[in-house]
């Protein structure tokens, strides 16, 4: 039977792993080191190392507590809600966690980019379920003429993209934002309303 961890453990643990996130998501897995990651969290290789026994172990146990926060937005697409709504809620949604959780999305992002090879499995068993079901729901909305025709899978492409760029090419964006960009997510939110809405709104 495996012992509690003890509280200086959850401790060390955490500190690990928000230590962890910093470098992973500025070196991608492979240019992030143990020592690098040891040093931000303040511990010597060898107490980092009685955690977590590789550098692949830290950023598999990441990835998998990410996976679930990044399909929770999805997750509360209601099908008994206004449907142009609903998907404007997600989209909001998404564009917050662009905006709150920057390092976790160029996380995501570096690893999609390597060709998943620690979230293959994920992908396969977690994401395509949940996107087959939601987007059975966007074309149902679209056969009742509830939402202008879309390809549901295509539009949550469209989601992902215009939302996560905001974290994933954060320094582009407000680079070429100028003053503007001290802040881009107001606007942002205003512009990606503005646009979902006028495509996904039903002409008279």
């Amino acid at each position: 039977m495996k012992r509690p961890r003890t509280r200086i453990q959850r401790r060390n643990t955490d500190t690990i792993l928000e230590a962890a996130l910093d470098v992973f998501s500025a070196h991608g897995f492979r240019g992030a080191t143990v020592d690098q990651i040891a040093q931000a969290a303040g511990l010597s290789k060898p107490n980092l190392l009685y955690y977590f026994p590789t550098k692949e172990a830290v950023h598999v146990t990441l990835l998998a507590g990410l996976m679930d926060v990044w399909l929770a937005p999805l997750r509360t697409l209601d099908p008994e809600g206004d449907p142009v709504e609903e998907i404007l809620l997600y989209v909001h949604r998404k564009l917050d966690m662009s905006r709150t959780m920057p390092r976790e999305s160029r996380l995501f992002a570096n690893e999609i980019l390597q060709g998943a090879p620690r979230l293959s499995g994920t992908l396969g068993e977690e994401l395509k379920p949940l996107v087959d079901e939601k987007a059975a729901v966007i074309a149902g909305w679209v056969k009742a003429g509830r939402i202008a025709p879309v390809h549901p899978q295509h539009l949550m492409f469209s989601i992902w993209a215009l939302t996560q760029h905001y974290a994933d090419f954060d320094v582009q964006v407000r680079t070429v934002l100028g003053d503007e960009g001290t802040d881009p997510f107001p606007e942002a939110e205003r512009y990606l309303d503005t646009l979902f809405r006028k495509m996904l709104s039903v002409t008279p």
